[in-house]
């Protein structure tokens, strides 16, 4: 059986567009830290928890080594969210040519899905989509954030992007097996 799946395209054109989310009271433990050592394990782990009730499946059969070479590359970047130790949830932004970020992955560990740590998250990763020539010395300065987000996502995704600025410039509906 088919079904039809609406895909977004979002994007953001200057650093001004970032409209922030309030931070979690320090009360809450959440903190957000770049995943420096590259570790196919881990990201593995945060892919298929994140992404297991929504449908995420273009990465579940990668090998070790496609892991690896993946996360090896100039510009790739995981940035984890932690409420008291636990990781809650992952955005993932890879540098693209001519100054573009595309924020590859993002979202939250169903457990703490509803808990204000999405907004925030997605505010620490646009905010570091568009500083990321300050860690890549051979990038051009961030000259646009894109993601795409579709109707098998979780239903405050798209919310959650335009709330954080981002402006959708396509829409597309396909019929899935």
């Amino acid at each position: 059986m088919s079904s039809s799946v609406t895909t977004w395209h979002l994007e953001q054109t200057a650093p001004s567009d970032l409209s922030p989310a309030q931070e979690p009271p320090a009360t809450a433990g959440v903190r957000v830290t770049r995943a420096e050592v590259p570790s196919p394990e881990f990201s593995h782990f945060l892919f298929t928890s994140v992404g297991s009730d929504v449908s995420w499946t273009d990465r579940l059969l990668w090998s070790r080594e496609a892991w690896e070479e993946h996360l090896h590359r100039a510009g790739v970047e995981t940035w984890v969210a932690y409420e008291r130790g636990t990781p809650a949830g992952y955005i993932e932004l890879e540098g693209q040519d001519e100054g573009v970020v595309e924020i590859v992955y993002f979202g939250l560990l169903p457990a703490f899905r509803g808990r204000r740590i999405g907004g925030h998250l997605l505010t620490w990763g646009t905010s570091r989509a568009w500083d990321m020539a300050e860690r890549w010395p051979d990038r051009v300065p961030t000259k646009r954030v894109w993601l795409h987000t579709c109707s098998k996502d979780g239903p405050y995704a798209l919310d959650n992007y335009r709330r954080r600025g981002f402006r959708v410039f396509d829409v597309k509906t396909a019929d899935e097996e």
